[in-house]
């Protein structure tokens, strides 16, 4: 009351000064109580790796969203393994940190034992545990910044071009017995985001050659996913903590789960404890490619494993399971956000390529590639063909046009002496595409020499590589590049890599069915059939959208291509071809919007971009639309509806960080107009409180979000056609 009485006896002005500093704290009180919480995916908040070098020998890797930590005495151990967003602990038991077969024999690497209790792990064990008397012991450590695997070099309109930036810890280990070679452990830690990367290098210092048969880098004992009393390990759920994907993926599925080759989800009878009677449950996880490696390590020489990313969950959510997803792209591989706008030439006569450039620059296209069937065999050396196709590219380039073209390297028969053997018939044949060249054999090794100089010579800016490499095994001893069936897999996959590495190096951009993203490759299909292009355009439109919207779940907008017949294309009549272009004009717009509107580049597979003034016109309003919108139709896709006919369909883009927030795609399959209310989820817009929506760049109206982010929007879209709104 006193206090009271002190208020009422100032003058007035000092009670205004102080009724406004009471509203100024009641406000931030307030607006701190409502305040978006922090989420790593949208906050822009910096959360730099740090490797924390602690007393008693602990080493600690953590950025404020994953963390991960070690003992280095007697050996060294990973004990804890948290994701500091959901506080969950993502391993039970220690485990060796990695394991390698030499010489035909199998030691271990770091680890400790003594841990009778495999559900769970309490610090307080470490004391009592001892090292592997026959182990790779440890000898020392290293901290530096993350260093980029290969050279990248950009040289088309690319969304992102940082270069992952983060903390290495590199643990270095040596065996009592193995004289002059040392295993260093290789950790990665990257700024704000929850991955962390792991891979393995050896030194060969001996006068002796070592043959490494095998390399299992990474052993994780991690709690189960569910809790299942009986059941086969296939059928139980595997857990769900980590994303993991490796550099050792293909199989030509353009996805990434079913390109894997490396994780294995075991079974762990040490877990004495687990529910499951039969100690069924996968919750042991090691990383090793399934064919092993084979090589001979040779005196004063170096092997570097496969390289695998552990990116930490926070959600059981599709869509932001894979925001997170593209997010990892985006850190690790940041050239696959290159997104050229290109065509598909089917010729190379000189008139008709001009002719093309000429119609690329007039319209806002950026490249042109002389397409499957064209007749471009990048395997010609010859001074004839290199001189050819060098005046072409120099022509492209002064119209300020890239030129790339096709090469098929599998799915052909060389020879006998040059084709991968099957392991079981002694024979050519039985590859992934039925009939394959081995690329370690001779004919290989010198199809990557002329690929590089048909590049160098020429100055092509893209290489379309057709059925690269995926993965076969061959059983030869004679071919010169591998030693036999041990080792013809990882050498196949070198050489592969070799090349791309090279490419990005000279800023050459890669499209490539398969999944060689984190080596350097840019774009594979988006995922569809082939066939479906010989369909009625009205088909295709919709499933083209249902290829969209399927395919950018876990990829981003510039990994993908998709696909857009203008002449005949698997078959198919006049009703499946744009072809002529001025008669098709409307079909013609909605497919390049549709695939620009996605931020996904499509072959435009024909002989011309436009036959008209008139189409030559379309084209370009699409194009300066898509340029002008660029950045945000290149950002995340949330998915809204999915494309089924009956009714609306649409995706939105959500860009954060950028001038606009979002862009949203919607279609109408129907044949009348149709009038709907939607709800459009700007949650990682990062918009708070209210947005400005604009429907196709008319009037902006200002909506209020609700508390999880969305608005209802009225939206009218013509029959069979489409609309889109902008959000700031």
């Amino acid at each position: 009351m006193a206090k009271l009485r002190q208020y009422r006896s100032f003058p007035l002005a000092i009670k205004s000064v102080i009724f406004v500093w009471v509203a100024v704290i009641f406000s931030a009180c307030t607006n701190k109580k409502v305040q978006q919480p922090e989420d790593w995916l949208i906050d822009g908040i910096s959360r730099p790796a740090e490797v924390i070098e602690e007393e008693g020998g602990q080493i600690t890797l953590s950025n404020g969203l994953v963390q991960r930590r070690f003992v280095t005495s007697p050996n060294v151990a990973c004990y804890d393994y948290v994701n500091l967003v959901t506080g969950e602990q993502l391993v039970r038991a220690v485990m060796p940190e990695a394991r390698i077969s030499l010489n035909g024999k199998e030691y271990k690497i770091g680890g400790l034992y003594g841990q009778e209790e495999k559900a769970y792990f309490k610090p307080e064990w470490l004391d009592k545990m001892t090292p592997g008397t026959d182990d790779f012991q440890y000898t020392g450590h290293k901290i530096k910044e993350i260093e980029p695997h290969f050279l990248w070099r950009s040289s088309v309109w690319t969304g992102h071009k940082e270069l992952p930036k983060g903390k290495q810890l590199v643990l270095d280990f040596e065996h009592a017995d193995i004289e002059g070679l040392t295993v260093h452990i290789h950790y990665e830690l990257y700024d704000n985001i929850p991955l962390t990367g792991k891979y393995l290098t050896v030194e060969n210092k001996s006068d002796d050659p070592v043959k490494i048969d095998q390399v299992v880098h990474e052993i994780l004992a991690m709690p189960e996913e569910e809790s299942a009393v009986v059941g086969s390990p296939d059928k139980i759920k595997k857990p769900h903590h980590l994303y993991l994907e490796s550099n050792y993926a293909f199989n030509n599925a353009m996805k990434a789960e079913l390109s894997d080759q490396t994780a294995h989800w075991k079974t762990d009878s040490t877990y004495t404890s687990q529910v499951n009677y039969d100690l069924q449950t996968p919750v042991l996880l090691e990383v090793y490619p399934d064919r092993g490696i084979g090589i001979v390590l040779e005196p004063g020489t170096d092997f570097k494993s496969i390289r695998t990313y552990e990116l930490a969950r926070d959600s059981y959510d599709r869509e932001r399971n894979g925001l997170a997803r593209r997010k990892m792209y985006r850190t690790l591989a940041p050239w696959t956000t290159q997104n050229p706008i290109f065509m598909h030439l089917v010729s190379t006569d000189p008139e008709q390529v001009r002719t093309i450039i000429d119609q690329c620059a007039e319209t806002g296209y950026e490249g042109v590639i002389l397409s499957f069937g064209s007749g471009l065999n990048m395997e010609d050396t010859s001074p004839e063909n290199i001189k050819k196709f060098k005046e072409l590219a120099d022509y492209a380039h002064g119209k300020e046009v890239l030129l790339g073209g096709y090469s098929l390297f599998s799915s052909r028969s060389i020879g006998p002496e040059t084709d991968v053997i099957d392991p079981e018939t002694k024979k050519p044949g039985r590859a992934f595409f039925n009939n394959a060249p081995c690329l370690a054999s001779e004919w290989g090794l010198d199809y990557l020499k002329k690929i590089k100089y048909f590049f160098e010579q020429t100055g092509f800016d893209i290489f379309e590589n057709d059925g690269p490499y995926p993965g076969d095994v061959c059983a030869s001893t004679s071919h010169e590049g591998h030693r036999g069936l041990e080792d013809s897999q990882w050498v196949q996959m070198e050489l592969q890599k070799e090349l791309y590495h090279w490419m990005n190096k000279r800023g050459i951009y890669i499209n490539a069915p398969d999944w060689y993203f984190l080596d350097g490759s840019h774009k594979i299909g988006l995922g569809y059939r082939e066939v479906n292009f010989a369909l009625p355009r009205e088909r295709q439109m919709l499933l083209n959208r249902q290829n969209i919207y399927d395919g950018t779940w876990e990829k981003t907008p510039s990994m993908g291509w998709g696909f857009v017949p203008l002449t005949a294309y698997h078959g198919g009549g006049p009703e499946a071809v744009l072809e002529p272009l001025d008669e098709h004009l409307s079909d013609y717009r909605q497919l390049m919007m549709q695939y620009y509107g996605a931020g996904v580049q499509a072959c435009y597979r024909g002989p011309r971009l436009y036959d008209t003034e008139k189409t030559k016109n379309t084209v370009i309003e699409v194009i300066d639309w898509y340029r002008k919108y660029r950045s945000i139709l290149n950002a995340d896709i949330i998915h809204l509806r999915r494309p089924d006919g009956r009714d609306w369909d649409g995706i939105l883009h959500v860009d954060p960080d950028g001038e606009v927030k979002g862009l949203a795609m919607l279609y109408n399959p129907l044949n009348k107009e149709i009038t709907r209310e939607i709800t459009l989820p700007l949650y990682y817009t990062g918009l708070q409180g209210s947005a400005e929506i604009s429907m196709e760049e008319g009037k902006t109206a200002s909506y209020d979000m609700d508390n999880k982010g969305n608005i209802r929007i009225r939206v009218t879209i013509p029959p069979g056609g489409y609309t889109w709104l902008t959000v700031r």
